[in-house]
């Protein structure tokens, strides 16, 4: 037996790690990462969008590198995933700078500072394509000085610089370069304020960050500050020598919140996609909007969402993949999940079915259920006392042709596009209530047909239990002893 190394083409794997699936605000996610990990405290984007292939620049004051630490950065795996790392280290492969750029751009420019000493290098796609060799450009000083936003570095830190930036921007679409780019930098914003909020809001060390010079502030997708939201009992897995924590947490009926704070927490596909487990390593957040295949996502679970975190040396464990956007639970754990979960979602239906506010018993309301086989119908109720009273001054046939048009009513609901309409936007979906002014009239026209037959308390309970006088904000009493 003999053995033979083979290299990999460089000008074919190079090109090839540039479609691993990498979008434009996971690319600069990843790039965070290696800043939050060098100890940076401040991360600036800039966005150049003045020509069609816009230039990037991510820069940040972190500790910066020397020479040979920039040369092993920009090595393709520097890193070996199962060696053991800081408990602080957001990376994995020694791959997520160079893929994240590749993806986005063809030529790489990173330049760093340490000890007020400056350092770059490039990775020139369009180079290793021609040469076919993994050819690392080594700048000089005056490419250093000319280098875009190189003025942004202090004695301390590094910039990330991408040119030829050919995959941010579809030539596909129709839309304005203007308005497309506009809108990407808006993606990029509310993925920022997402995976990183425990960083922004400084629950982890403390991290400001700006896009083109804005300050982006945390998005907590638990709504903690919601004195409604509901925080159920925390739990613990421990394994392997590492422990991991679990946070269930039911957020607000919409009643409980304004409609701002409601569209607000919904995030990007709405409240159905976005339930289930939170997965974080370090404060920052790896994916969301799933419940792993453990349950299906459904209509009342929407409120329920699950903090859970991991530590850093549990990655192979859960299979976390170069972009940090997959994982998937082992089985040890996946089975803990499932017997707690029968308990977050019960409380998310609780909350889900709740009133903004208690109401009395309606025995008369203006629609019934019924329930027979499996299957489920409501109808207009025709023994509503106000439906009744109406129908008992029709002649005969009139009452015949008024039951039957109640019943097409009930029949013809439209109860698949009322229930999208709610599940999408239920704060536009309140019911129009009457005004109390409007539900006194409705109640002196009926003391007044009735008092001769009705004492004060049968009108009280007539008044509590009935649709629309239910309604009712004020006391049902006085009022009918002031008019009866």
């Amino acid at each position: 037996m003999t053995e033979k190394t083979l290299m990999p083409l460089a000008s074919s794997l190079i090109e090839s790690l540039r479609d691993i699936g990498y979008t434009l605000e996971s690319a600069i996610a990843d790039i965070i990462d290696n800043a939050i990990t060098a100890k940076a405290s401040f991360i600036n984007i800039f966005f150049d969008i003045d020509d069609t292939k816009p230039i990037i620049a991510i820069v940040d004051n972190g500790i910066g590198m020397d020479y040979n630490e920039m040369l092993m950065a920009m090595t393709m795996g520097s890193k070996n995933p199962l060696e053991k790392r800081k408990n602080d280290d957001l990376g994995r492969f020694g791959l997520g700078l160079k893929t994240a750029s590749f993806s986005q751009c063809r030529k790489l420019t990173v330049i760093s500072s340490k000890n007020s000493q400056k350092n770059g290098m490039c990775w020139d796609l369009d180079l290793v394509s021609k040469t076919n060799e993994w050819t690392l450009k080594i700048l000089d000083t005056e490419s250093i000085k000319s280098s875009y936003k190189i003025d942004e570095l202090s004695s301390s830190g590094t910039i990330v610089i991408w040119e030829n930036a050919d995959r941010i921007i579809d030539k596909t679409a129709t839309t304005k370069y203007e308005d497309e780019i506009y809108s990407k930098i808006d993606i990029v914003k509310k993925h920022i304020e997402l995976v990183f909020h425990r960083y922004l809001d400084g629950e982890y060390a403390k991290l400001f960050i700006s896009i083109n010079g804005k300050k982006l502030n945390g998005f907590d997708p638990f709504n903690k500050k919601n004195l409604a939201t509901q925080l159920l009992t925390e739990e613990t897995i421990d394994i392997d020598g590492h422990t991991i924590k679990i946070k269930p947490y039911i957020l607000p009926h919409h009643s409980k919140t304004t409609k701002q704070e409601y569209d607000l927490h919904e995030g990007i596909g709405g409240y159905l996609k976005n339930q289930g487990f939170y997965v974080y390593r370090n404060g920052r957040l790896l994916i969301h909007g799933t419940w792993f295949r453990i349950i299906p996502q459904k209509e009342l679970y929407k409120l329920a969402r699950v903090q859970i975190d991991l530590p850093n040396a549990l990655d192979d464990l859960w299979k976390i993949d170069v972009k940090k956007s997959n994982a998937s639970p082992p089985v040890i754990i996946r089975d803990r999940l499932k017997t707690i979960i029968d308990r977050i979602t019960g409380s998310s239906v609780r909350v889900y079915n709740g009133r903004g506010h208690r109401e009395a018993f309606v025995t008369n309301s203006f629609w019934e259920k019924h329930s027979a086989r499996g299957a489920i119908k409501y109808s207009v109720n025709k023994n509503h006392p106000y439906i009744a009273e109406f129908m008992d001054d029709l002649p005969e046939y009139k009452k015949i042709e008024f039951k039957n048009l109640l019943e097409m009513i009930g029949d013809f609901f439209p109860f698949d596009l009322a229930i999208s309409d709610y599940s999408q936007n239920p704060k536009d979906f309140e019911k129009l209530e009457l005004d109390d002014k409007k539900l006194e009239e409705i109640a002196l026209q009926k003391i007044n047909n009735l008092k001769d037959k009705l004492d004060i308390d049968d009108f009280v309970d007539f008044f509590k239990s009935t649709e629309p006088t239910n309604k009712y904000q004020k006391d049902w009493k006085n009022f009918v002893e002031q008019n009866i």
